[in-house]
């Protein structure tokens, strides 16, 4: 009853519909997914809504939004961007260096995987505004970031796009760089640098 007042049963209903639809674009297992896996970051824990391993091997994060600020998915994006900065922790070996907390779970062995892109989902909320309002709103807002260009990938969609059409469809669009205005498939978002 408690999380129907607070909304979580809908956040956590969008995130499987998210899951499904990666699932069925075969982009992903559907069993491939960790809910809030802590990642540290020098400003504290970024707790992605998911993180999901994709058919080639790589990951990617997955955001839901229904209901937070734009102030706290900006801050969310910025505490992606501290996450991707973190410095190397450890002391490394003969055989290679220190690696940093994203290096060591998600660039793989040779370091040659970018770091994951960041999916943000819009799905609707009672009393706010329609999902493609919010996604544009947020686009404009997180252009202005700086790390979006080129140190983060981020892509969103909205709920319905992505289950009406499906994953593996033109449903993204990239934020940043104006490249926002066009729909592209996961197969086509850049890669972080």
């Amino acid at each position: 009853m408690a999380a129907s007042k607070t909304g979580l049963r809908e956040h956590g209903l969008a995130l499987v519909d998210t899951v499904i639809a990666l699932h069925q674009a075969q982009l992903a297992d559907h069993a491939d997914m960790r809910v809030e896996a802590p990642h540290p970051t020098p400003a504290g824990n970024l707790l992605p809504d998911g993180v999901v391993l994709l058919a080639d091997g790589s990951s990617a994060f997955v955001e839901i939004d229904r209901t937070m600020s734009y102030a706290r998915l900006i801050a969310k994006l910025e505490r992606y961007d501290a996450y991707r900065g973190a410095p190397a922790a450890g002391r490394g070996n003969a055989t290679r260096p220190p690696r940093s907390h994203w290096q060591e779970n998600y660039a793989g062995p040779s370091l040659d995987r970018p770091f994951p892109p960041v999916l943000f989902v819009f799905a609707p909320a009672r009393r706010r505004a329609a999902p493609d309002t919010r996604e544009a709103a947020f686009h404009e807002r997180a252009g202005r970031v700086g790390s979006v260009d080129y140190r983060l990938t981020v892509a969103t969609t909205t709920l319905a796009l992505l289950t009406e059409h499906g994953a593996g469809r033109a449903v993204w669009r990239v934020v940043g760089n104006h490249r926002g205005e066009e729909r592209r498939t996961m197969a086509a978002l850049p890669k972080a640098r």
